[in-house]
């Protein structure tokens, strides 16, 4: 089954039912996502426990060879009657391919996505190929509840998913807002005010669960850029803050990081004696210790504590400012987009109809209006030939 729909047309609460059903069923149910953020916001409002789907198919990593092999498969399936994941947007053929070829005949499948989001990172776009397939059963949930309908952050993603421009100017409002901001330097200020004062104070979202989020890494609006002017303002040095220059960066006791790329071989620990090995690309983190000679760094991924070595640096990144294609799979409490003109290729629908998606209580755009409106009007989509979609149909032609 596949189970779509965009923001406050209840896919968590179906979710939620379909659990329970499932569970009355006498049926062992397991549930996954992509990411180690997603997995943990599905855990949480299923009040169930959840996991990545690498760790969930036992993902190991040969130094020698670089081959990622799972110990679960065909011969050794998962011990599961029904299995359900979200963010499947997220995910791309190869693991899609890992993950039915540990599913035991008989098991219930449930994917459960947003298709206008952006594709995955790796190759395909599996999600959306199973849906136009028309092969696969799928319920589309469309309709918006009335407790959601007032938010206008689920207001403007059904307008924007539509390809109609967000209303930006609402007086109404108490979720979502738009700040007017064409010179680049009154925007980067206008960004760490809103994240070091405004938003804390009369908000009462504090900095560290506000997340800015930027179509782009290069440019004044981009992810450098406005991570040296937030790290600046939000963990500024002191006496006694520990810190390691890297390059052109400098991390610091209670900075925020992004892992970049994945590593197989990080070993972290959580509070309850629980190990394990790998931190992915896209983790976030932050750094809470960082050793006097500066070669060891404690940094804390949500419920997981891994120790890094100065040499393993060059894999982190600044994370108070991050692009959407990285936030995808997460959400936050808060979100402050810029809305400023960068590469055509970015300047798409599913860039803002993402970033939108993301925020839970508040989002503040700071920007161009008429970057914002492109943006919404240009529905170019990166087209990918896996052939899936057309093996799935000459596949049921066939039967």
């Amino acid at each position: 089954l596949l189970l779509t729909g965009g923001p406050g047309t209840g896919k968590t609460t179906s979710v939620r039912a379909i659990v329970a059903l499932f569970e009355r069923m006498g049926l062992n149910v397991l549930l996954a996502a992509p990411t180690g953020r997603a997995a943990k916001r599905m855990g949480e409002l299923c009040d169930r426990d959840a996991q990545t789907i690498h760790r969930m198919l036992g993902m190991t990593f040969n130094d020698q060879t670089g081959e990622v092999t799972f110990t679960k498969g065909e011969k050794e399936p998962l011990e599961a009657d029904a299995l359900i994941v979200d963010e499947t947007s997220m995910v791309d053929l190869s693991l899609m391919r890992a993950l039915l070829a540990a599913l035991r005949p008989g098991c219930r499948l449930v994917l459960v996505g947003d298709p206008d989001q952006l594709p995955s990172v790796g190759a395909g776009n599996v999600f959306s190929d199973l849906i136009r397939s028309g092969r696969i059963a799928t319920v589309a949930l469309r309709d918006i509840f009335r407790q959601a309908e007032q938010s206008m952050i689920v207001r403007n993603a059904h307008l924007v998913n539509t390809g109609m421009p967000p209303k930006l100017k609402n007086a109404a409002a108490n979720d979502f807002f738009f700040l007017p901001r064409r010179d680049s330097v009154r925007l980067v200020e206008t960004v760490v005010e809103l994240c070091k004062t405004r938003l804390p104070d009369k908000m009462g979202i504090p900095a560290d669960e506000l997340q800015v989020l930027t179509p782009t890494r290069r440019g004044d609006a981009g992810t450098r850029s406005l991570n040296f002017a937030l790290q600046a303002a939000l963990n500024p040095p002191k006496p006694g803050k520990q810190e390691r220059r890297f390059g052109e960066l400098i991390f610091r006791e209670g900075d925020r990081v992004m892992q970049t790329r994945n590593d197989y071989d990080v070993v972290w620990q959580k509070e309850d004696g629980t190990a394990g090995t790998g931190i992915f690309n896209g983790d976030v983190g932050k750094i809470a210790k960082i050793d006097p000679s500066g070669e060891l760094l404690e940094i804390v991924f949500d419920d997981r504590t891994a120790t890094y070595t100065s040499d393993m640096l060059a894999e982190l990144d600044m994370a108070y400012a991050m692009t959407v294609h990285k936030a995808q799979g997460s959400e936050y409490r808060g979100v402050v987009f810029i809305g400023a003109p960068c590469a055509p290729s970015l300047m798409v629908r599913g860039v803002l109809y993402t970033a939108i998606t993301r925020a839970r209580e508040l989002l503040v755009i700071v920007g161009d209006d008429s970057a914002v409106n492109k943006m919404a009007e240009n529905d170019r989509r990166s087209r990918r030939y896996s052939g899936l979609k057309w093996r799935l149909r000459k596949g049921g032609e066939e039967k």
